[in-house]
């Protein structure tokens, strides 16, 4: 709450940023809904899979906080949502590359993540395995780009910076990790991955390659036995 109350104090001094002060109150209150229905749902007697999961699932209060936040302010917020475009040239610091060769090279860089599986011998890769890291890494792939690529990050780069929309969202990305149990430690070096996929949505101004990427890196995490 204590939060809450200093982004409605600041909203109070500052009327130049209060269309960004608004947004962190509406995701703060998501938040606050996102927590409570987790700690309601951890005294489930549910399996430890199925507690990550609806973890998960419950982002859509954060996100139906912010949607909701749109649609009150009546802003229009780009949300990357276009198909990208495959013939686009990506525009690199000394040099450009196509699109599609962009793409490839991502997920090749994605699939490093199964590379520790050729070292793991004590992970039982049964039926039910699979499919909770498949319905996981589509779930959490979905949402979390959608959470902070699809809304926040656009949203703060046309209010504020590139710069500090990509610093905002990147470290936000990270810190919500520790809601499924992830060390503070490693949480905030999420913080990259979150770097890279506002990279790649900034460069092909879709969230479409973000969100594979992220799906193939968290599918590799379940299977590697990080995310359990």
């Amino acid at each position: 709450m204590l939060p809450i109350i200093g982004m409605l104090f600041i909203y109070a001094l500052t009327s130049k940023y209060r269309s960004t002060v608004s947004l962190f109150l509406f995701f703060l209150i998501g938040t606050c809904m996102f927590q409570i229905g987790s700690n309601y749902f951890i005294e489930w007697d549910l399996s430890k899979e199925m507690k990550i999961i609806v973890n998960r699932i419950l982002l859509l209060f954060i996100i139906g906080g912010l949607l909701l936040f749109i649609l009150l302010s009546k802003q229009k917020v780009f949300l990357f949502a276009s198909l990208p475009d495959w013939q686009k040239h990506i525009v690199m610091p000394y040099h450009s590359i196509k699109l599609t060769y962009f793409f490839m090279f991502g997920l090749i860089g994605s699939a490093t993540i199964f590379v520790p599986l050729l070292f793991v011998e004590d992970i039982s890769y049964t039926k039910s395995f699979v499919i909770y890291g498949i319905v996981f890494s589509v779930i959490n792939a979905i949402l979390e780009e959608l959470l902070w690529r699809g809304i926040m990050l656009s949203h703060l780069k046309s209010n504020l910076s590139t710069f500090y929309a990509v610093f905002i969202t990147s470290i936000g990305f990270g810190l919500l990790h520790i809601s499924i149990g992830i060390p503070v430690i490693m949480s905030l070096l999420f913080s990259l991955g979150g770097l890279f996929y506002a990279f790649v949505v900034l460069k092909t101004k879709s969230i479409y390659p973000a969100i594979v990427f992220h799906f193939i890196i968290n599918l590799g995490m379940v299977f590697n036995g990080w995310i359990f």
